[in-house]
């Protein structure tokens, strides 16, 4: 039993290791020396497996589809392993005085064998269940059982796949309570066990590739996002029904470093208890009035149509020409902002302290000019330079529609929606935003029309009171 020395983890220390593990290229999957290591591995072993003398060769073990949805008969262990197969097994992140208990894998394995593994367990029998996989694999292995650990904790199932595996693993944690010293290993299956920091795993995985088993290296940077989403209290993370950029805690997965970042503007960015949204509604009724239409008509195009310019125009009230579009949006955004928004110091500290590396935009529905002038009465206009994404920007689609938002990715060069983080006070817009994958907050919890409390409708991460409470719920944005 080899065993490193290192101060122990603290919960800080864990925290700040999600970002080492989350938001940053420090571990590469897939360098092309680990790829020729996994290529080894893979022609040294396919003749036994050909011929079932591998390591529990003939063992039946639950293989499922692409769904995780168990086979009728199951395979026998040499097979999956030969064709790849889907399959189930279970990943363990073992504690121990707040450090990781890795094994070292038997050279006798069929699977990567003597690499490092920073969650063991195994691969889950025909017909037997992740829980008692995981009870079995723990006693077998290492000595370990409730008695002198405690109960295993299931955290969430998810699918990997690489060149040579494809599996649904089920991710438990549980905290060995003896000394390292009292470990009893199985000699086929385990040829050592280290205590790691997390730290040091990442350092090691970093220096030597090849010599971790890669959805091990993966298991724990999920484990690490889930820490934190459990400890930041992330809406329907805690779910296994509510669906998110990370899936459900059932098909649970790594999320993107975040390549974009959309602020609304009005009602968002500032709250003036709908003074300015009142003065823009009351502009555009008198625009209506002014041209003879009945009281109340702006409302009902913008029921039917998402807006009162796009019903003016599908009804054919208004040339279709970039004039007569421009003439109307200049004349119902005429309105005097510096007499309703003041500077906001603690705004622009918070903005400041933003991750540079992370594009941030005014994400609008309405048009460029009044957002330059909310963002200027609001001091931070040089904070957005050209990066004000429009209403014309989105071909004057409707805001809370998809094409509105594909256009707003179209504008920030971003391809994943799940890289996308937004912020919005309106409903509508945070379930679109959802719908296609982006990372929504709710800006205000109290309703413009309703004047009662609303919800994003499981749609949003988090639902934030004001806009500077962003850093509490978002702290991988901004800068330590």
């Amino acid at each position: 039993v080899g065993e490193k020395e290192s101060a122990m983890v603290s919960t800080s220390a864990i925290v700040s290791d999600v970002a080492l593990f989350t938001l940053s290229a420090a571990i590469s999957m897939y360098t092309i020396k680990q790829q020729q290591a996994q290529a080894t591995v893979s022609v040294l072993s396919e003749q036994s497996l050909l011929e079932g003398k591998t390591l529990s060769a003939k063992e039946m073990v639950c293989t499922v589809d692409e769904n995780n949805e168990p086979t009728a008969n199951g395979h026998p262990r040499h097979l999956m392993r030969l064709h790849k197969l889907w399959h189930r097994a279970t990943y363990i992140v073992v504690l121990h005085q707040s450090r990781l208990i890795v094994q070292r894998r038997s050279k006798l394995k069929d699977y990567w064998p003597g690499t490092l593994d920073p969650t063991p367990g195994g691969v889950v029998g025909f017909g037997e269940s992740y829980a008692l996989n995981v009870t079995r694999e723990l006693e077998e292995e290492m000595g370990i059982t409730e008695e002198n650990s405690g109960v295993p904790r299931r955290l969430f199932t998810f699918k990997y796949q690489d060149g040579h595996v494809k599996v649904w693993g089920d991710l438990w944690e549980v905290t060995f309570n003896g000394e390292m010293k009292d470990l009893i290993l199985q000699e086929e299956e385990v040829d050592e066990v280290l205590s790691l920091s997390f730290d040091e795993v990442r350092q090691l995985a970093e220096e030597q590739p090849d010599d971790w088993m890669p959805d091990g290296l993966h298991a724990v940077k999920l484990y690490l996002q889930h820490k934190r989403d459990l400890m930041l209290k992330r809406r329907f993370l805690l779910s296994r029904e509510s669906k998110s950029s990370s899936g459900t805690l059932d098909d649970y997965r790594l999320r993107p470093r975040p390549q974009a970042i959309f602020f609304d503007c009005d009602d968002c960015l500032y709250f003036d208890n709908w003074t300015v949204a009142a003065m823009l509604t009351a502009k555009i009724e008198k625009w209506f009035s002014e041209r003879g239409f009945p009281p109340g008509y702006a409302y009902e195009l913008y029921k039917k149509h998402g807006t009162a310019l796009k019903g003016l125009q599908a009804e054919g009230l208004i040339d279709d020409t970039d004039e007569a579009r421009d003439e109307y949006l200049k004349e119902v955004h005429d309105l005097p902002i510096n007499m309703h928004l003041a500077e906001d110091k603690e705004l622009r500290l918070m903005l400041e302290k933003l991750d540079p590396s992370i594009p941030k935009y005014i994400f609008t529905a309405s048009v460029h000019h009044h957002a330059e002038r909310c963002l200027e009465a609001l001091g931070i206009r040089d904070l957005f330079e050209n990066q004000i994404i429009d209403v014309k920007a989105c071909g004057f689609a409707t805001k809370h529609s998809r094409e509105a938002f594909e256009s707003a990715m179209k504008v920030a060069k971003v391809t994943d929606p799940s890289s996308c983080i937004f912020m919005d006070d309106s409903v509508k817009n945070i379930v679109m935003g959802s719908s296609i994958g982006w990372r929504c907050v709710l800006v205000g919890r109290v309703g413009r029309d309703c004047g009662t409390t609303i919800d994003s409708k499981d749609s949003a991460e988090y639902e934030i009171d004001r806009i500077h409470d962003l850093p509490k719920v978002f702290p991988e944005l901004f800068l330590s």
